[in-house]
């Protein structure tokens, strides 16, 4: 296999609060020797969740086996994973912003067509359901666990306790015509092809406040494992959760 050199669009920043993460994992276990040390163990989880590298491309770039590949990558997402912040906790920022917005986004996975749970009939393609929220400006605060492709935006929001939180909160919220029905806190634009002219005006205002969250989804989509999950459904949640703590501490 030929091996070459390559970049990885982050920050040094970045690859510091990972390393930092794995040197206290490594004291707290009383790990004493290993393969690579946390620097290059954290060069080598960045690469495959930012630029999507498989394992075996991974190990012969480190010079080290699949396996171990397998063992420092998980141990990476599972320390990441443990940082990021719950519903309640993600709260305490959001009730501080004038308002928030709320979308849904299918991360695709490489399921078959027997996977029924999985197949989203809107995106026409197996995949996991992730609901996000941003604030005013579309910046990433909060993605939720993920569920299979099925799961309705709307049914997969209050599965969470979104709708729930922000009622509670009385906080505004936009979202798109997706979360019909989702009841006071939740704006959402008018349904229907022959609309009055201050509908169809309404509709305008809203579209153009709710694009913003469409950056946040471009922060999820941005690295690249995102792109195609090839792991078990089961660790998706974990890898999702990485990236956020991630992406917000290179912020």
């Amino acid at each position: 296999m030929l091996v070459y050199p390559s970049s990885i669009d982050l920050s040094n920043q970045t690859l510091r609060f990972l390393t930092g993460q794995l040197r206290a994992r490594q004291q707290e276990i009383g790990t004493r020797w290993r393969r690579l040390p946390a620097g290059r163990q954290a060069l080598l989880a960045l690469a495959h969740l930012r630029c999507g590298d498989t394992y075996a491309q991974l190990a012969a770039g480190f010079h080290i086996g699949i396996a171990t590949v397998y063992r420092y990558i998980h141990e990476a997402v599972d320390v990441l994973a443990a940082l990021s912040l719950t519903l309640d906790e993600a709260m305490k920022t959001i009730r501080n912003k004038a308002f928030v917005m709320l979308d849904g986004t299918l991360l695709p996975i490489d399921r078959i067509a027997a996977d029924t749970p999985y197949y989203s009939g809107k995106h026409k393609r197996h995949g996991m359901n992730v609901q996000v929220l941003t604030d005013p400006f579309g910046r990433l605060l909060w993605a939720s666990p993920t569920l299979p492709g099925s799961t309705h935006d709307l049914t997969a929001a209050r599965t969470h306790g979104i709708i729930d939180a922000l009622a509670e909160a009385d906080i505004k919220c936009w979202a798109d015509k997706a979360y019909q029905g989702a009841g006071h806190p939740v704006r959402v634009p008018f349904r229907g092809r022959r609309l009055k002219r201050w509908k169809r005006r309404h509709n305008s205002s809203h579209a153009k406040i709710r694009c913003l969250v469409e950056q946040a989804m471009a922060i999820l989509k941005g690295w690249r494992l995102l792109r195609k999950l090839r792991c078990s459904t089961n660790r998706i949640t974990d890898v999702v959760q990485a990236v956020v703590v991630l992406h917000h501490a290179s912020t």
